[in-house]
């Protein structure tokens, strides 16, 4: 099988540097170009990391000696790659701005930004939830005048940790949700050795998250129309985000109530089944089981279960009736994985396999 290249803008920051791990020796895809601001082109990459590398396993030898390449340049990275993926760090309309260069130059972007999130025609996807939505790119290219071109997202880290658990439930009419996040430092782009305030620390608000963790789902459950994503009407979702003394994982306490209160063993067998379209072509980033309960009473727990299937799997426990609503649990998922950089990675596998990806 010949390798799509693929670059990835951004390629310096935390996210970044997660996707340069997980393209390394991908069946799919492989790095051509590792591309960044103006601060950082034209330097080695292993140059332009230099005290900012925040994985815990070292910088691959392969892509020490690529030169970064300037984010502006889109002629160059149209002639070294086939697709790109974007991390970057730049405010929302200068983001949504660069992405559309990249789609309009026939550069597909499959984006970890938020800044196209809300855009009518732009796919936001959880690959085992709404892989239809894919079909508005069709759309999109016609809108943005382009034959390769377009622009994919993923959600915001915050919501995979519950809305993958809520999703084979809609069935049973989801009517309101209640969802606190606790969510870890990575998911500001940073470490320990940067944040010391927030060791032995809690900080209850993270700007933007909780409107995001509110509406974001509705989209996911959506449905496509005259070549647009209208979101769904309900369940009514309202949330508390909290940013906690943990170095990879989010995890979210849930209250839900049911038009149609299900039993508790018809919620854990619908959780047991649940597959989607990367468990039914098994792409190389999905996880053998998408949602997986633990029995015990003190699990899931960040540490121990966020690297389940390699952190692309999202983890459930202490489902029991409520006296309030009618059910709660707890969720977990990890938010450089899942929630980002691998996510992003799955909808890239999605989108080869369903022929949106192709080499020039």
């Amino acid at each position: 099988m010949k390798k799509l290249k693929v670059g990835i803008v951004g390629a310096t920051g935390m996210v970044g540097q997660r996707f340069v791990l997980l393209l390394e020796n991908h069946p799919y895809f492989e790095i051509t170009a590792l591309i960044a601001g103006p601060r950082s082109a034209n330097q080695t990459y292993e140059a332009a990391v230099a005290g900012r590398w925040k994985m815990t396993v070292p910088c691959p030898e392969s892509v020490k000696n690529m030169v970064v390449i300037n984010s502006e340049d889109t002629d160059k990275v149209y002639e070294l790659c086939d697709f790109v993926f974007c991390a970057v760090n730049m405010p929302k309309a200068d983001t949504l701005a660069l992405e559309e260069k990249y789609a309009k130059a026939e550069i597909p972007v499959v984006s970890n930004n938020s800044a196209n999130r809300w855009t009518p025609d732009v796919p936001m996807v959880i690959p085992e939830i709404n892989d239809a939505h894919l079909e508005v790119i069709s759309a999109q290219r016609t809108r943005l005048g382009t034959k390769r071109g377009f622009i994919a997202v993923k959600p915001n880290c915050s919501i995979q940790s519950y809305v993958g658990a809520l999703a084979p439930l809609r069935k049973y009419g989801i009517k309101e949700v209640v969802a606190t996040t606790y969510q870890a430092i990575s998911g500001a782009g940073k470490t320990f050795n940067e944040w010391p305030e927030m060791v032995d620390n809690l900080i209850p608000f993270i700007g933007g998250e909780e409107e995001k963790s509110e509406k974001e789902p509705l989209r996911v459950f959506g449905t496509v129309e005259n070549g647009k994503i209208v979101p769904a009407t309900s369940p009514v979702i309202t949330t508390q985000c909290l940013r906690v003394p943990v170095s990879d994982g989010h995890m979210a306490a849930v209250f839900v109530k049911f038009e149609n209160k299900p039993t508790k063993e018809e919620i854990l067998e619908d959780w047991k089944n649940f597959k989607g379209k990367p468990q039914t072509l098994g792409l190389p980033s999905a996880p053998e089981q998408f949602i997986t309960y633990f029995e015990e009473d003190n699990r899931p727990q960040t540490r121990l279960d966020r690297d389940l299937y390699h952190g692309m799997g999202v983890s459930v426990g202490r489902l029991r009736e409520d006296f309030v609503y009618d059910y709660k649990f707890v969720g977990l998922s990890h938010n450089t994985l899942r929630g980002a950089a691998g996510g992003a990675v799955l909808i890239a596998e999605l989108l080869y396999r369903e022929g949106y990806l192709t080499a020039k």
